[in-house]
């Protein structure tokens, strides 16, 4: 021990008045930062799994001006007053700084009692030309989060994943689940929690974005492979209302000869929420419905919500168990919804997917309800949870105030699933969430960007979102084609964005159609079949459902990178051209995969777009073959019937995309 600092194995701690600060290695070239004003360190929940061994050893070195940490290609430096400086090892670069401290301003550190937790802050120096990729799902349209405020709590079309990749080189993850924000901001950055018992985040340096993210999967886990099945079309609708409707559309896709890969049961299928299980009168047979499908090679996905019923059979049980999210304050209600019993707004109570006998439960009337005849694919809605009034004072977990642990709920409602399948023997694990949080890609959970408005504005957005979210470490993400909400089948400016839309969901990692959709008669929604949006559309759709299928053996080589080496298969084009500044500032296009590039059309009435080809290798246009040089901008044709996409020149994947 030497002054404030002690050296215990390979951590590094610091001591001084109440604080306790701890930097660990962490896997390759990553730092694991700690600090408490408890007398202990607590194993609290968080994203980070056990990191792998590196091949080096640790290396701390204790100075007059304080200590410093080198692991790999990070390096800490940490002064006499406790104040953190990140720097790249091999050329003393500094990347990050905790903000210096003066009497008259907050530490770079602030912690300020809360019950029994604290309320932190942690601030950093700004960096002029910083630039902010991931940080989950966020409608606000932008690939840089930087000038940006990001909210971490859950919400519909709000995925709060707190990791961020820099263009700086480093990838930085909040590893802490407590209700909070980021802000990204030009004069500092700070991260808050609104009640924690301790800070935690994790620190890694590399050379590119895809080893950042490489690094990041090492230590929060791997998405599993993702089954051949699942790359193809999905459809969906607000909803198949009878088993015997449900059919009929399947049937209709293969009298047609169209490739259809997955069916979904919406919400309202089941008896009451919280009982898990078909009616029988409108599901009178789901054994035999399931084996039709099967014939016909169609997966049956199926809506599963968090929510308990005050009504149903199950939910005195559970109350009596523990199970159920736990009101703090007024009735054991946390929010209204309509539900099939009694017909009108029921009072709901979100189950506990932090317990881990309250998921096993679950799980278990799922099995007996749905698994049993069959049914093996799972769509985990409304598992924010989305609570009402959306005040997380109101809520306790098992695992903590909801105020520290809220952010969790996802992860481990998807956690409950993916140990449940896996004790039943199944290897191919595949569920769809409204939400997420760090490491729910190692439990299969796919994502997708939420209740969305059917506009080109709201389309626009979702490229940047589904980018974000690949830089966040969740490989496996789509959107409802065509947008939630608010599209009309019989207007020409839905059937414009519908045809756009599929352009787009095309190359998505998942294949999904869904949504709302108007006129409405009953409740369900209009027709969303793909015949469904007129006699111009249909063909252009059709042809891009089996463009689908000519690029599956694609699309699954790039998922078994992102199995294996945590690199998304949609992601930004600075990921596999880092050395372009141009690549970084686009928001608007993307790879797929280290060869394909896309150019989605977003704008209402557009025929043509300027698309960025990054320097380095030519570029081949899909359509027609036409050759253009990389570092350049091209204006290129856009019939409705086309969407802007490049293969890279050489690419052995290459094939054109042919007439409509």
């Amino acid at each position: 021990m030497k002054g404030n600092f002690q050296i215990v194995g390979q951590n590094l701690v610091w001591q001084a008045e109440q604080e306790t600060l701890m930097l660990q290695p962490w896997g390759m070239d990553g730092v694991r930062v700690k600090a408490t004003l408890n007398n202990q360190f607590l194993n609290l929940p968080h994203a980070l799994e056990v990191a792998p061994l590196p091949t080096y050893a640790t290396k701390i070195e204790l100075t007059e001006q304080g200590a410093i940490f080198r692991h790999g290609k990070v390096q800490v430096e940490i002064d006499l007053k406790g104040r953190l400086s990140f720097y790249r090892a091999n050329t003393s670069e500094l990347l990050l700084a905790e903000l210096p401290g003066y009497a008259t301003l907050p530490p770079a550190r602030r912690w300020q009692p809360n019950g029994g937790a604290y309320r932190l802050e942690v601030a950093f120096l700004p960096n002029a030309d910083e630039r902010f990729y991931g940080m989950g799902q966020h409608q606000h349209g932008r690939l840089d989060n930087k000038g940006c405020i990001i909210e971490l709590e859950q919400r519909n079309t709000e995925v709060c994943v707190p990791f961020l990749v820099s263009n700086r080189g480093y990838g930085f993850l909040w590893n802490n689940p407590a209700i909070g924000r980021a802000e990204l901001g030009f004069n500092h950055t700070r991260w808050v929690a609104e009640a924690t018992r301790q800070m935690d985040y994790y620190l890694v340096v590399g050379d590119s974005p895809a080893e950042l993210l490489e690094r990041y999967a090492e230590v929060t886990g791997h998405a599993p492979m993702l089954p051949e099945w699942a790359a193809g079309f999905w459809q969906c609708k607000l909803r198949y209302k009878t088993q015997e409707e449900l059919l009929a559309v399947a049937r209709e896709y293969k009298r047609r000869g169209l490739p259809l890969a997955v069916i979904v049961i919406d919400f309202f299928h089941w008896t009451m929420l919280g009982e898990w299980k078909f009616d029988p009168q409108c599901w009178p047979d789901p054994a035999a419905m399931v084996k039709e499908l099967d014939e016909m090679g169609v997966k049956l996905m199926v809506s599963v919500w968090p929510a308990v019923n005050a009504y149903s059979a199950n939910y005195q049980e559970m109350r009596s168990q523990g199970f159920l999210a736990h009101s703090e304050q007024g009735s054991q209600v946390q929010t209204w919804l309509y539900d099939t019993y009694p017909g009108r707004d029921a009072p709901l109570t979100f189950y506990d997917a932090t317990h881990p006998e309250a998921r096993r439960y679950v799980w278990e009337q799922v099995r007996k309800n749905y698994y049993q005849y069959g049914i093996k694919v799972w769509w985990l809605d409304a598992d924010e949870p989305e609570i009402i009034p959306f005040d997380h004072k109101l809520i306790r977990y098992y695992a903590g105030p909801a105020l520290e642990v809220g952010c969790l709920y996802p992860l481990m409602h998807q956690q409950g699933f993916y140990e449940g399948m896996r004790a039943a023997g199944e290897t191919e694990v595949v569920t769809l969430s409204r939400s997420a949080w760090a490491g729910s890609q190692r439990y299969g959970a796919a994502v997708w960007s939420g209740d969305i408005a059917s506009t080109f504005e709201v389309f626009r957005a979702q490229v940047a979102a589904g980018l974000n979210m690949a830089m966040s470490g969740i490989p496996w993400w789509t959107t409802d084609i065509g947008g939630f909400h608010g599209g009309d089948i019989t207007t020409p400016y839905f059937r414009e964005l519908i045809v756009r839309w599929f352009q787009y969901g095309v190359f998505c990692p998942l294949f999904r159609l869904h949504g709302v959709r108007a006129p409405e008669a009953d409740g369900s929604g209009a027709a969303n079949e793909v015949w469904s949006f007129g006699d111009e559309a249909y063909p252009i759709i059709t042809h891009l459902l089996f463009l689908r299928e000519r690029l599956k053996p694609y699309l699954l080589a790039q998922m078994k990178q992102a199995h294996l080496k945590g690199l998304p298969a949609m992601r930004p084009l600075f990921v596999d051209f880092a050395g372009d500044t141009a690549a970084w500032t686009i928001a608007d296009q993307f790879m797929l995969g280290p060869d394909l590039l896309v150019a989605p059309v977003l704008d209402e009435g557009a025929r043509s777009r300027v698309v960025y080809l990054p320097a380095g290798t030519e570029w081949v246009e899909a359509w027609d073959g036409t050759a253009y040089p990389g570092g350049t901008q091209v204006e290129v044709k856009a019939p409705l019937n086309q969407v802007p996409a490049f293969w890279r020149k050489g690419s052995p994947a290459a094939f054109g995309f042919g007439e409509v």
